[in-house]
């Protein structure tokens, strides 16, 4: 039997474990997450285990629910330590949960905490722990440091200042002069979801912002082109939009522009004049994107806020999202193909949150995959409820089989936490896994300089060379 998360964890071959011992140690490139650049620029030290743990992480107060804790432990006005007492609670019965290895992972990597987390540990892991928070090797510099942290993708908004990013790079920040390179993301969500009630009060935000007048679908344009200038100016590398699916519904200016005026009027706007607005805006922005050097990820197939009741009391983003099973394929092909016509595709990531869509996406993709540029197009890693080890194996298999595995820009972990860097590893680990078993299975050379560059680039090298 083996020992509990011991350093084998997840390697089943004596292959799997060299290639890991090779790229354990490589810097790592987080390009998509949620933290806040104003705790980095802070250098944020978290006062206990529950604010740095629990504090945004919806994943875990699924969980809670599911256990049946009470809301005042979860996002309610309980006090910290009985919060964490009711997460530990938890936690004993997360058999086969990928947050019951995430959680060991952080207690060992950034604690030394080897003991399991259950109730009876508890209180000895929490005073460990905050003793072990208020130093600098737990600051958000420290942390960068100390996880090798080569680079982050926070997700912003279009009208964002950027104040923070911009402090961080000149080094003005309270954090000081750091090696970690954080770029903003352009997110303009709220500018292309017209059939939002929240859009006619943002196009104005939008129009203060880029000093452009906005009056019809153009404008919007004209206002998104603006700022993505002045987001590429500060470090932006990459772009994010959450899509329920792919847009595709092609309209006239003049039945666009209409629409446009009945969102601005507070009118309701009915889904396929969303969509024809949708694809209008989000194709110019690929071409923009693809002018500019600019990744585009689209994060597709979730549906949001399904619990009506509990987004009024609590909000977004509180753990009440789900899969989608919106189809995929025609409208995908159509979106980029698009795109194509219109004078650029951008480098783009397709995720979806739906695992019925990878071969889709992953035969589409290759489709549109050239202009001199490796993995130009690119199947993303296994998001949201897909970043568990069967997620992540199903996707590093499907991206085998139909695409090219070692052109791969590997994981993100799409965290509002500073403790998920473990996640890295743990995806290091699962790609060596396959990788291993694949070679003590006949099915690829014992090359070792080959196998260690493949692992090498999916955890790094790719995506530096990706991003710029």
């Amino acid at each position: 039997m083996k020992k509990f998360m011991d350093k084998n964890f997840l390697l089943e071959t004596k292959t799997a474990q060299k290639l890991f011992a090779a790229c354990k140690d490589e810097p790592l490139w987080d390009y998509h997450c949620h933290l806040s650049p104003k705790e980095i620029a802070e250098n944020k030290k978290f006062k206990n285990l529950t604010e740095i743990w629990l504090g945004g992480d919806h994943y875990k107060w699924r969980q809670m629910r599911t256990y049946g804790i009470e809301e005042k432990y979860i996002t309610g006005d309980a006090p910290d330590y009985e919060k964490f007492l009711k997460w530990a609670e938890t936690i004993e019965h997360l058999i086969g949960n990928p947050l019951y290895h995430w959680t060991h992972l952080e207690l060992q990597r950034y604690f030394g905490i080897t003991e399991p987390l259950t109730v009876k540990s508890a209180p000895m892991i929490w005073k460990k722990a905050n003793s072990m928070l208020s130093s600098d090797e737990l600051s958000v510099k420290g942390i960068f440091k100390n996880f090798k942290v080569y680079g982050v993708g926070t997700t912003d908004d279009p009208i964002d200042s950027l104040e923070y990013h911009k402090a961080i790079a000149d080094g003005t920040a309270p954090i000081g002069k750091i090696e970690t390179k954080v770029c903003p993301s352009f997110r303009p969500d709220k500018a292309i979801y017209i059939h939002q009630p929240a859009f006619k009060d943002y196009i104005p935000q939008l129009e203060a912002a880029s000093g452009i007048k906005i009056k019809k679908s153009d404008d919007v344009i004209k206002a998104l082109e603006n700022r993505l200038d002045f987001f590429v100016e500060n470090g932006c590398r990459a772009s994010d939009h959450g899509l329920s699916f792919p847009p595709f519904a092609i309209a006239t200016d003049k039945e666009i522009d209409a629409v446009f005026k009945k969102a601005m009027k507070g009118e309701p706007v009915s889904e396929a004049e969303g969509e024809a607005y949708m694809t209008k805006i989000l194709s110019a922005l690929a071409v923009a994107y693809a002018k500019r050097g600019i990744a585009m990820q689209l994060h597709m197939n979730v549906i949001r806020n399904i619990n009506k009741p509990a987004f009024a009391t609590i909000g977004a983003d509180t753990g009440f999202d789900a899969v989608h099973d919106n189809p995929m394929a025609e409208k995908l092909s159509g979106f980029l193909n698009l795109c194509v016509e219109k004078g650029g595709l951008p480098k783009t990531i397709l995720y979806s949150l739906n695992p019925k869509d990878y071969y889709a996406v992953g035969t589409i993709m290759g489709s549109f995959q050239g202009d001199g540029i490796k993995g130009k197009i690119q199947l993303g890693s296994g998001w949201w409820f897909c970043d568990h080890r069967d997620g992540i194996e199903q996707q590093l298999k499907v991206l085998g089989n139909l695409g090219m595995l070692p052109t791969f820009v590997g994981m993100l972990t799409d965290s509002r936490s500073f403790l998920s860097y473990s996640r890295h590893e743990y995806f290091r680990r699962i790609l060596c896994n396959i990788i291993g078993g694949w070679v003590e299975n006949g099915e690829y050379p014992n090359d070792k300089e080959m196998l260690e560059n493949i692992v090498k680039d999916i955890s790094i090298n790719n995506a530096k060379a990706y991003f710029g």
